[in-house]
Order: C-alpha cells, then sequence, then structure tokens
C-alpha cells in the first residue's frame, strides 16, 4: 500500500481495490492431528481410516504460500478461521478448516515481522469462524492479538476517516474484525459487520460472477468495508467425483481465467469493489491485478479536475 500514488493516500480504504486470500492460513494443515470441529460427526468418524485424512488435505488446502509469501506478493486481507484443540490441556488457538494448521500466534508474528519492515503497509485480519472456544478461549486469543501488533493496532473509527495518511499519522498498520460478542469489550476489535463478505456457495463460474455483480450492486454505501469472495465451492458429490483430485486440480485451475477477467473488469470507488479474494492468490497474477485497479480511481480524479 505504501507504493500506491499520493493521490489515493487520502481516499478512505473502503474506496481503495485490495487484494485478499480465502483461507489464508490453510497453506499446511495437520494430517496428524484430529479432525477439526467444523465438520461434521460422519466425517470425523470416516477419518479415523488415514487415507481419508489424505484426501481432506486436498480439499482443505486453499492456499500454497505463506503469510509472509502471501504478504511480499501483495496480499493485505486474510479470511481467519480458528479453533481450540478438543482435548488439549491449555488454551492455545489454532488456525482450522477441516483439519488443524498453524497456532494462531506463529502466524501473527508472521505477520508483524513483516510489518516491522515494511511500516506503511496495512492488513486487515478478519476473525470470522470460531470452533470450541468459550469466553476464556476468546480472551486468550485477544490477549495475543494485542500481544503481537501493540501499537499497530487501529481503534474502531467511522470507516471513511480510515484513510492510509490516517494510518500512517497514527502509526498503525492492523485493523483486526471480530465477529464475536467480545468486540464491544475492546477499542481495537471492529465489530464483524463491518466486513460483510457475502459468499456465493457455489460450483459454477457464471453463477458465481452473478452473484458478485448483485451483491456489489447491494453493497452498503457508507459505513463498512465489504468483501468480493471470487472463490467456486465444492459440493460432497463434487468432491466424492474428483477425490483424489482435490480443489486445485478440479475447481480452482480451469475457472481462475474467467474469475481474473471479471476482476479486470472491477472499478473500485462507493460503489465498487474494495476486497477481493482468492484461492491459490499465486496461480495468476492477482495481486497485481486487483491492485492496478486502483488507477481507475486516479483517471476518475483526472476527468473530475478537467470538467
Amino acid at each position: 500500500m505504501g507504493s500506491l500514488p499520493a493521490a489515493l493516500h487520502s481516499y478512505p480504504l473502503s474506496n481503495l481495490a485490495i487484494p485478499g486470500s480465502h483461507d489464508s492460513f490453510s497453506y499446511w494443515v495437520d494430517e496428524k492431528s484430529p479432525v477439526g470441529p467444523d465438520q461434521a460427526t460422519a466425517i470425523k468418524r470416516l477419518a479415523r481410516i488415514s487415507l481419508v485424512k489424505k484426501i481432506m488435505k486436498k480439499w482443505s488446502v486453499t492456499q500454497n504460500l505463506t503469510f509472509k509469501e502471501q504478504l511480499e506478493g501483495g496480499i493485505r486481507y486474510f479470511d481467519l478461521r480458528v479453533s481450540s484443540k478438543p482435548g488439549e490441556i491449555g488454551q492455545e488457538i489454532y488456525f482450522i478448516h477441516g483439519l488443524f494448521g498453524i497456532k494462531v500466534w506463529d502466524g501473527l508474528k508472521e505477520i508483524n515481522t513483516f510489518l516491522e519492515q515494511h511500516p506503511k503497509e496495512v492488513v486487515f485480519l478478519d476473525f470470522n469462524h470460531f470452533y470450541a472456544m468459550d469466553d476464556s478461549h476468546h480472551f486468550f486469543l485477544i490477549n495475543r492479538i494485542r500481544s503481537a501488533f501493540e501499537s499497530k493496532l487501529c481503534s474502531v473509527e467511522c470507516v471513511e476517516d480510515v484513510t492510509l495518511q490516517y494510518m500512517w499519522e497514527k502509526k498503525h498498520q492492523v485493523l483486526i474484525f471480530y465477529h464475536y460478542p467480545l468486540f464491544r469489550e475492546y477499542a481495537f476489535l471492529w465489530p464483524g459487520n463491518k466486513m460483510p463478505a457475502p459468499w456465493a456457495n457455489t460450483t459454477n463460474v457464471h453463477k458465481l460472477i452473478q452473484f458478485l455483480e448483485t451483491t456489489l450492486e447491494e453493497r452498503s454505501r457508507y459505513g463498512t468495508f465489504h468483501v468480493s469472495q471470487a472463490i467456486l465451492t465444492p459440493r460432497v458429490k463434487t468432491i466424492a467425483r474428483h477425490l483424489i483430485r482435490g480443489l486445485k486440480n478440479t475447481l480452482v485451475h480451469r475457472n481462475l481465467p474467467m474469475i481474473l477477467n471479471w476482476v479486470k473488469a472491477q472499478k473500485p470507488g462507493i460503489m465498487g469493489v474494495n476486497i477481493i479474494t482468492s484461492d491459490f492468490v499465486e496461480l495468476v497474477d492477482f495481486a497485481a491485478t486487483v491492485i492496478a485497479l486502483n488507477d481507475l480511481l486516479l483517471e476518475e480524479d483526472e476527468t473530475s479536475s478537467k470538467s
């Protein structure tokens, strides 16, 4: 974000085009751990067979790159789902998508290291799914977040006031969105409803694009950010038909070009795109394509000044 043209530094972040990743942490999942509490009981029973976990991994992994690699590639929004590990002593929290991923603390430290080295970069961390967590787990996680980022955390403000200029003046770099009632007790936790992320839940790329268009038209003009989830979601029968091929080879590879063409046709701004997320963000020039959309705001400014 530090490399965006100066004219965009005073734009609300909610009006900029920002690249994000879906299930951002899922580049590594642990086949040896128990199946996560986000899965149905029937899946947990089946997963006692080692082959089932190998198949699950093929469908649980939605990214190849680590947090550091995603950040270096331009990703600035992270979709985070977390859980305690049932039966484990203590309150450690892990990332989860079918299978358990790395400890949340390790991911937060990795992100903070990048931010220390790039003081003009800003990230959005969206904690939107919680499993097997009571309030004590949440307090533990929130304290971890505070310990990791300290003064980099941006307190809740009017969305339209949050610009790059504002963040730099305050020396803030992190916006945390927390979809759980305890957000009310912490000034640095933004409520989840400030980061709506409508989900198409389809395997059909044409239905996905229609859904993305419709939800953009319905986007609130003011008061929230907005996530366009440019992702396809496998159904049970999709997985059954393509067991060993996995998500990437079944849905992502063949549909990414059409999804990227939709991205290229978008425009940021009050009623335009804001954050766009994708699976396997490195397979195409996703981040650079999203960031380049911001040039359209400059063209709009030039046209307005001439008229």
